[in-house]
């Protein structure tokens, strides 16, 4: 007889999993309380490197079934999801996504699935990525500057360079100015490379 393992991951302390517990249990699921695996983490961290995940894994026998409510539970690189929903099926274990129709990941079904959402994902990240780049050219173009606020003025960089050419210590001018010494050394390189 198989056994059925529930991964919940929410991404802050804040929040709860029991959501996602009786939204399983609703769909018809009998996982036990200690098959129930529950963690706080980012879906960008790799499945592999979160420690509820990882305890998971170790727990996990052929045959068994593995539930989560939405694939994003998993992680949001598709490429993780679909490398996690492989070496889970090369174990043995059969993954079933609720807010897909509660379909098996692992069945020839789920692995269309699969291929599609990751197709879809990847399309998505390209657009996200071109949008970003065309953002920041034109931002360039119209001369703003990208990046953090310097933490100095102009007028303080000017001071700063005078202060370091007569002998100041950058250890002195982060004291002056109450700026970190990388913050000096910045006004420094930047001088420097200018030249």
């Amino acid at each position: 007889m198989s056994r059925v393992f529930a991964y919940c991951r929410v991404s802050t302390a804040d929040q709860q999993a029991e959501n996602q517990v009786q939204e399983i249990r609703a769909a018809g699921f009998d996982v036990q309380p200690q098959r129930v695996i529950s963690e706080s983490i980012s879906g960008s961290i790799a499945a592999e490197a979160r420690p509820g995940f990882t305890k998971l894994l170790e727990r996990l026998e052929s045959g068994d079934v593995l539930i989560v409510t939405k694939l994003d539970r998993l992680g949001r690189n598709s490429i993780d999801v679909l490398e996690t929903v492989q070496a889970l099926e090369a174990g043995g274990v059969r993954v079933h996504c609720l807010a897909l129709g509660g379909v098996d990941l692992t069945s020839p079904a789920g692995k269309m699935t699969m291929t599609v959402l990751a197709a879809v994902a990847e399309f998505e990240r390209d657009l996200i990525i071109e949008r970003t780049q065309a953002g920041l050219q034109r931002a360039k173009a119209e001369g703003k500057k990208l990046g953090r606020p310097s933490a100095l003025t102009d007028q303080q960089q000017t001071e700063i360079l005078g202060k370091l050419a007569a002998g100041s210590t950058i250890y002195a001018l982060a004291a002056e100015y109450a700026v970190d010494r990388r913050s000096i050394r910045r006004v420094r390189d930047s001088a420097s490379a200018a030249t």
